[in-house]
C-alpha cells in the first residue's frame, strides 16, 4: 500500500512543478513542496513499517517498535519546516503578484484530489491507532484539502481576475500544515520521552488496581508507550503475606483488568508483603522515597 502511494505521489510531484512553473502558481508549487514531503513520509513511513515488524533481539530487547514513532516525529516536524517556507514565499508574491494561468491550475490540482483521495482511502484501511500511517494520513488529507482549494482559487481569478488569490491560498495551505502538524509533533515526543499514553489517567489507573481484592498499596507506578499502540507498566504492589499459590490470582486479577480496562499488555508488577495479624491488621512497609541512595549511603564511613 505505501509502494503504491510512492509512485503515485512522485508522478504528482513532476506534474506539480512542470505546471506551476508553465502557469506562474506559487499555489501549485506549494502543492508540490507539499507532496515532496509527502513522498519523504511516505518512503520514512514504509521503512519504519518495515523495521517494526522485526523481531526482538538480545540488544534491541523491545524490537523497533519506536521507529514508526520516530518516523512520524520526523515527517511532522518535516511538514512545518516546510509550512514555513510556504508562508515566507507566499508573503513575498503578495507584495510583488504575477499573472497566474488559473485553467490550468484548476486541472492540475483536480488531478490531485483524485490522487490524494484514493491514497488516503487506503491508508484509512491500515492499521488503526498506528501513529506511523496516522501521520502519512494527516499528509494525505492536508493535501486533499489544500488542492480542491487550489480548484476554488483556480475559479476564483477566472472570474475576479485578482492574482492574489493565489499566494493567499498558499498561506491558508501553510497554515493548515501547521495546524495538522502540531498534534503528532506533541503526541510522537509524548512517546519518545516516555509520557504517560494520551487518554490514560495515572491516578484513575492506581485507583483501579488498589480496587482489586487483595491489594493493599500501590506505589512507583510507571506507564508509557514503547510504540504507538503498544502500551507498557510497571509497579510495586503490596499485598499481605501471603502463599505464592494465591499471590498468583492477585496477579492474574491485575493483568486481566489493566488489558480489558486500557489495553496494557506488558506489565511488570513487584509484590511486596504486609505484616499481618487478627489483632492489628496489615503494617505497610514505606515505599523508598530515593531510589537512588545519596553518595554518604552508598559509602558509609567505616
Amino acid at each position: 500500500m505505501l509502494r503504491l502511494a510512492l509512485g503515485f505521489t512522485l508522478a504528482y510531484i513532476v506534474l506539480l512543478v512542470a505546471t506551476g512553473i508553465r502557469a506562474h502558481s506559487l499555489a501549485l508549487l506549494s502543492e508540490a513542496g507539499h507532496n515532496v514531503s509527502d513522498f519523504f513520509a511516505l518512503l520514512l513511513s514504509w521503512v519504519a513499517a518495515y523495521f517494526s515488524e522485526r523481531p526482538a533481539t538480545s540488544t534491541k530487547t523491545y524490537g523497533w517498535r519506536r521507529a514508526g514513532v520516530l518516523a512520524a516525529f520526523v515527517n511532522a516536524v518535516s511538514l512545518i519546516v516546510i509550512a514555513i517556507l510556504i508562508l515566507y514565499s507566499a508573503i513575498q508574491r503578495l507584495y510583488h503578484p504575477e499573472p497566474v494561468l488559473a485553467g490550468l491550475m484548476m486541472w492540475v490540482a483536480a488531478a490531485g484530489v483524485l490522487l490524494n483521495g484514493a491514497i488516503t482511502v487506503m491508508l484509512l484501511r491500515g492499521r488503526r491507532g498506528d501513529l506511523n500511517l496516522r501521520s502519512v494520513l494527516v499528509h494525505e488529507i492536508g493535501d486533499t484539502l489544500s488542492t480542491a482549494a487550489v480548484i476554488v482559487g483556480g475559479w476564483a481569478i477566472l472570474v475576479t481576475g485578482r492574482t492574489w488569490i493565489d499566494p493567499a491560498l498558499s498561506v491558508a495551505i501553510s497554515f493548515m500544515i501547521l495546524w495538522s502538524s502540531a498534534s503528532i509533533v506533541r503526541e510522537s515526543l509524548n512517546i519518545l520521552l516516555e509520557g504517560a499514553p494520551t487518554g490514560m489517567e495515572l491516578q484513575l489507573i492506581n485507583a483501579e488496581l488498589r480496587a482489586v481484592p487483595g491489594v493493599l498499596d500501590v506505589h512507583d507506578l510507571h506507564i508509557w508507550s514503547i510504540g504507538s499502540d503498544t502500551h507498557a507498566l510497571s509497579s510495586h504492589i503490596t499485598i499481605a503475606d501471603i502463599p505464592p499459590s494465591e499471590s498468583n490470582a492477585i496477579l492474574d486479577a491485575l493483568r486481566q483488568m489493566l488489558a480489558s480496562h486500557h489495553h496494557i499488555h506488558h506489565t511488570t508488577i513487584q509484590f511486596e508483603s504486609a505484616d499481618c495479624d487478627m489483632a492489628h491488621g496489615c503494617i505497610l512497609p514505606v515505599p523508598h522515597e530515593h531510589p537512588h541512595p545519596t553518595k554518604d549511603e552508598k559509602y558509609p564511613e567505616n
